[in-house]
């Protein structure tokens, strides 16, 4: 992996549950890479309805470097899927890292030729990371034949590898680092990305403080 840059872009929804007089309990704020984060009040700002989720706010897209190290930071509503907001992410980056060649990302961007625009636009290649029986209905076997399902597709969790570098950024920011992310407390999605990259910029210099102690 040496002398190319391999980088992630996924999706981090802080979005509402909608106000109540009480609140959640502690499970409902287990975090997916696009799980809503419940707020305590209605935010004012864009936000949007997420079919998936069924929640209504934003999305944070990362990119980030192997080192999970934000490259660049979009937040949007929620309604827009994540093959359209890795399309807002990367717009602005044509010829702003002329190292990188290649992007890890989930099966999320797989849709409406997101890989093949990224090479078309910027030149990288897109490589989607899920497991081998992601998508997988059934198999064809003869009548009498004995199917090992553990085999063709196991159960429990299973680390992907990759992944799991932008979801520890995640981590970084909105669990250990910086309490102001754990929730979107913003009006502004530009506010929002400015604060993440506070976050981030705390992060490294922290790294570096320690590095020279």
């Amino acid at each position: 992996m040496a002398h190319q840059w391999h980088v992630e872009t996924d999706a981090h929804s802080p979005a509402r549950t909608g106000a109540s007089e009480t609140r959640a309990p502690a499970d409902s704020q287990r975090r997916h890479h696009r799980q809503s984060i419940g707020e305590d009040d209605a935010k004012r700002g864009a936000r949007g309805y997420d079919g998936g989720k069924k929640v209504k706010g934003r999305k944070r897209h990362l990119l980030v470097d192997t080192n999970g190290l934000i490259l660049h930071v979009q937040v949007h509503e929620a309604n827009i899927q994540d093959y359209r907001g890795g399309k807002r992410l990367l717009s602005p980056l044509n010829g702003v890292f002329p190292r990188l060649k290649l992007i890890w990302a989930d099966s999320g961007y797989k849709k409406e030729g997101f890989g093949e625009w990224v090479k078309a636009t910027l030149g990288w290649e897109v490589e989607i990371v899920e497991h081998p029986w992601s998508g997988l209905r059934g198999v064809w076997a003869s009548k009498d034949a004995v199917i090992d399902w553990e085999k063709i597709r196991p159960s429990g969790f299973h680390v992907l590898p990759h992944r799991w570098i932008v979801e520890r950024t995640f981590a970084w920011l909105s669990i250990s680092t910086w309490r102001r992310l754990s929730k979107d407390y913003e009006v502004l999605p530009s506010s929002e990305e400015a604060w993440i990259y506070l976050a981030m910029i705390r992060i490294m210099l922290r790294r570096l403080a320690q590095t020279q102690a």
